[in-house]
């Protein structure tokens, strides 16, 4: 099964950008969908960004324009690119990863049988 290490998060101001990293290990990670979610304090964690296995990217409403989501299969990793970052931006952001997972239920966190630990970012000024 794979495992997923987040990395990259940290205090922006407004306006400014993230690259979030997703690092697998124990399998390759362009054999499984892989989404990005939020969780802020007190707030049920959502969906973000992602990608069912074969399709193209999806993104919530809110990040569109300004999220971008890519993979590096050589280095088997996935990135969140985060421009023009906002306050409400302020979350823990997850990657997760699953094989079997269908379209309609990629936005739904409790569909998504792997999980990394999550990376903080806080904008702020």
């Amino acid at each position: 099964q794979v495992q997923l290490i987040e990395s990259g998060g940290g205090l922006v101001s407004p306006g400014g950008s993230l690259r979030l990293s997703c690092k697998a290990s124990g399998d390759t990670v362009y054999t499984y969908s892989v989404g990005w979610f939020r969780q802020a304090p007190g707030s049920e964690r959502e969906f973000v960004a992602g990608i069912k296995r074969p399709g193209s990217y999806i993104y919530e409403n809110s990040v569109k324009g300004r999220f971008t989501m890519s993979r590096d299969n050589g280095e088997n990793t996935v990135y969140l690119q985060m421009n023009n970052l906002k306050p409400d931006d302020t979350a823990v952001y997850y990657c997760a990863a699953d094989r079997r997972i269908i379209t309609s239920s990629l936005r739904n966190p409790a569909e998504w049988d792997y999980w990394g630990q999550g990376t903080q970012v806080t904008v702020s000024s």
